[in-house]
């Protein structure tokens, strides 16, 4: 019955994507800017003004930015068959690289021999020729959809900040005893207080990371830098694979940029040591023990709801994590299930902290 139930609950997670990412959004972006909303409020602003001038500006913040980076996204995909050739040149010109002086055959002619083996041996093969759609036109397509998710978040923004603390009331209200208040609103309490704190801090540090990213492309001479420092900003949100693939895209943009192959690996190189220097220093000392999780565990959650909701899931993943961490710590029976997702030593510090 477990099992079925397990296979029940993933397959509706997935039918359910259109509906559950914008609320899952909308909740997340919420605890995000609760304590905005909270600071306006105790300056003598009400919480409907507080959220609609928090939301606003949000909204600005997305037209602006969509704005600043159409035109490059735009020449990208027009020159995307032009740019895939010149990459497919610069990886010959390394396979050549490669197989320069040496005894036996070289990496090219390997590579030949078994593209060649690998190809039919009959001349009379009848070519298929298969019309794929233009990249524009699937931006086209994809485009109305993404409004249409993004302006649902923005609604659903703009109900939970204007409802103030409703939900903490509601909460109250409908447990039975005293005790099951207590410890509701404890919960209730202490994931909004973490997650808030875990998101605003990396929403931070991940728009520094941006900046410096973009700075460091523009120094080093490569095209529309603010693209990269965007990209290192929303990429680095997704532990792990965000700063392998940024990596890989100014890796490939680099190899067309520049000539030679060694100077087009400095901007991977860059980008990639940037993510290392915040992954190992920044955050750590600026998130917390007590919110560091498992980075095995994270980094199957990360995959597994790639795998199910795509790029929202990779985003949505560390956030749940955090939630059900937090959830296990006021509940005795769920302790060890705590303990396993958080990292090494977390479950040690917390004890000092609570002897103390």
């Amino acid at each position: 019955m477990i099992g079925i139930f397990l296979l029940l609950l993933i397959g509706g997670l997935g039918h359910a994507q259109v509906f559950l990412t914008p609320v899952i959004l909308g909740f997340l972006l919420a605890l995000v800017f609760s304590p905005v909303r909270r600071l306006m409020e105790r300056a003598g602003i009400p919480a409907g003004i507080a959220a609609t001038l928090i939301v606003t500006a949000l909204v600005a913040a997305i037209l602006l930015i969509t704005y600043l980076l159409a035109v490059p996204v735009i020449v990208w995909i027009e020159d995307a068959p032009t740019i895939g050739v010149k990459l497919e040149e610069r990886i010959r010109e390394f396979r050549e690289t490669l197989g320069g002086n040496q005894d036996g055959p070289s990496v090219n002619e390997v590579v030949d021999q078994i593209e060649n083996a690998a190809m039919p041996s009959d001349a009379d093969v009848q070519e298929v020729v298969v019309q794929e759609r233009s990249y524009l036109g699937i931006l086209a397509s994809t485009a109305p959809a993404i409004v249409v998710q993004v302006v649902m978040v923005m609604v659903l923004l703009l109900f939970i900040l204007a409802s103030g603390d409703m939900f903490y009331e509601k909460i109250v209200h409908v447990m039975p005893t005293f005790r099951d208040k207590r410890k509701a609103m404890q919960i209730a309490r202490d994931i909004e207080r973490k997650l808030s704190r875990y998101l605003l801090t990396i929403s931070i540090i991940n728009a520094t990371l941006g900046a410096a990213i973009g700075m460091v492309m523009w120094a080093l001479g490569m095209p529309n830098p603010l693209l990269f420092a965007v990209v290192g900003c929303l990429f680095n949100f997704v532990p792990y694979i965000g700063a392998i693939v940024g990596s890989g895209i100014a890796l490939v943009v680099g190899l067309l940029t520049f000539d030679g192959v060694i100077a087009g690996l400095f901007p991977a190189v860059a980008y990639y040591g940037l993510t290392a220097i915040e992954g190992q220093f920044v955050t750590p000392y600026f998130v917390g023990r007590n919110l560091k999780l498992n980075t095995v565990v994270v980094f199957i959650a990360v995959t597994f709801w790639a795998w199910l909701w795509s790029v929202v899931g990779m985003l949505v993943a560390v956030p749940l994590l955090v939630t059900i961490r937090t959830f296990c710590e006021h509940i005795p029976q769920l302790e060890p299930l705590g303990d396993f997702l958080s990292a090494r030593g977390a479950e040690v510090e917390e004890e000092t902290e609570s002897v103390g």
